[in-house]
């Protein structure tokens, strides 16, 4: 294989402080691993799932969490505008940026909305319809305006949960209605509603079904159980037995049908929407605003990731070549270590993260230090090594198992940086400084999903084609490989 290394680092990128580096990270590494390395790895992969843990619970609260005024929503939205322009440079769809923009003037013309919208929410049966009939009857509230969503927790439906709560979300107010005291499903959906900022009312329904002393009881456990407004109503109350004694001795029974009882509820929502109207629309705004960006955001990761893709794969066949061709350990460390260094510019330029050739080669042995340092190295090696195992592999059973590991942890590298950089706010500028802790947690995360056998033999396969082009050896390495 004749590979034509045109990129600077390539050429002349090995610098001797940079080597020697490297080389001390193995050493001090390998010395480290030793014959614990597979239960430090352990315990190092339980520390940082307890770390991880800790951390998403510390940090639920959402960005649209705080105090909502217009100049925080306006600022929003330009946020999500510049990912729209920033994906109109990079698309090649015009279509989806048109209307991608033309949500974000309507979001601008959203913070002057004067009318309000009510979402009605909430399992099957539980009343929607009913109290939304009953609420158009009986209150005269014209600023507002009620929408009845399908049910959740349905089996098979059009929609599912998430589709639901997110169509709630873009109301300014949700009334989610149960029968009783919570399932699970039910407390999931409202702590769903409330990790983005939803001002909610937890409507007890149907009381009249139960005894005095039980609403009593549910009603305290609701309250006690949420945060969030909870009233009690009967939007259709049973019919009751009335009697009645006549001077003559008889008694006359007859059903009769009580008003319905929602005067909890529609005190509540008065109060809101006098009080709080103004602040709830930019609050809805904020989310939907929110939600556009989190859209054009995805729309942009699925451009360059599709970029990215034949980037990372032809530096772990450059990488491959090298640690193949060069027998001697020291030089595949170095030979990797500023292919990566390259690569990691080349990615970065996808996602407007400018490293200088000194920083991408920081970046490069930091994450060279860290595979190291989680024992992913060592794994990758064994896990290839048993792949490779057979009779056939004769004098390049060495080279083979250093190149594809080169390829192999090449790859990870590229696509952990890949993700990494997905995860964060889309940068118009030149990158900041890596944050290690959430770059660990990705390689660690991109290296699990690909250390599948199925997908591992695969890569084998494939990597053997390109360092043996010999047909019949690759044919015979790839049967046993198969078989």
């Amino acid at each position: 294989m004749v590979v034509k290394l045109r990129r600077p680092i390539l050429v002349g990128g090995l610098g001797l402080s940079f080597s020697l580096w490297m080389l001390q990270n193995l050493h001090d590494s390998m010395v480290q691993i030793g014959e614990f390395g597979l239960l430090s790895l352990f315990a190092l992969g339980g520390g940082l799932w307890l770390l991880k843990l800790n951390r998403t619970q510390d940090s639920s609260k959402p960005e649209n969490s705080l105090p909502v005024d217009r100049a925080t929503v306006e600022g929003t939205i330009a946020k999500a505008e510049a990912v729209v322009n920033q994906l109109a440079q990079e698309t090649e769809n015009p279509q989806t940026v048109g209307t991608l923009r033309e949500q974000v003037a309507y979001l601008t013309a959203e913070l002057d909305r004067q009318e309000m919208i009510a979402a009605v929410t909430g399992g099957k049966s539980v009343g929607k319809t009913t109290l939304i009939e009953v609420l158009k009857s009986t209150w005269c509230q014209n600023s507002l305006q009620f929408q009845e969503t399908p049910p959740l927790f349905q089996e098979a439906g059009e929609k599912s949960d998430a589709d639901i709560l997110t169509q709630a979300n873009k109301s300014d107010i949700v009334l989610f209605l149960t029968n009783g005291d919570l399932t699970d499903s039910e407390f999931q959906s409202l702590q769903q509603l409330k990790a983005v900022n939803q001002s909610t009312i937890l409507v007890f329904n149907k009381q009249d079904h139960y005894l005095p002393d039980e609403r009593v009881s549910v009603l305290q456990s609701l309250k006690h159980r949420m945060s969030s407004i909870v009233v009690a109503t009967a939007a259709s109350p049973s019919p009751m037995k009335v009697r009645k004694h006549q001077e003559d001795g008889c008694v006359q029974e007859w059903l009769e049908v009580p008003a319905p009882d929602i005067q909890q509820l529609t005190q509540q929502l008065s109060e809101m929407v006098t009080q709080q109207g103004q602040q709830l629309v930019w609050a809805t705004t904020m989310r939907k605003a929110l939600l556009l960006k989190a859209e054009a955001k995805n729309l942009l990761n699925r451009t360059r990731g599709d970029r990215a893709v034949p980037v990372i794969e032809q530096y772990q066949w450059i990488a491959a070549a090298a640690a193949f061709a060069n027998p001697v350990p020291a030089l595949d460390i170095l030979a990797t270590a500023a292919i990566n260094a390259q690569m990691v510019m080349d990615l970065g330029s996808l996602y407007q993260q400018t490293f200088s050739l000194e920083q991408a080669q920081t970046v490069a042995g930091t994450m060279g230090g860290l595979m190291l340092k989680l024992g992913l190295v060592e794994l990758s090696s064994k896990a290839i090594s048993t792949v490779l195992k057979s009779n056939a592999i004769t004098f390049v059973a060495g080279g083979l198992v250093q190149g594809v590991s080169a390829a192999y942890l090449t790859r990870i590298a590229g696509l952990s940086l890949v993700e990494y950089f997905q995860q964060q706010e889309v940068a118009t500028h030149s990158g900041t400084a890596l944050n290690l802790d959430k770059l660990r947690q990705t390689l660690q995360s991109v290296f699990q999903q690909n250390q599948q056998m199925g997908l591992l033999q695969s890569f084998v396969k494939q990597s053997v084609k390109r360092l043996t082009p010999q047909a019949q050896q690759s044919q015979l390495i790839e049967s046993e490989i198969t078989a």
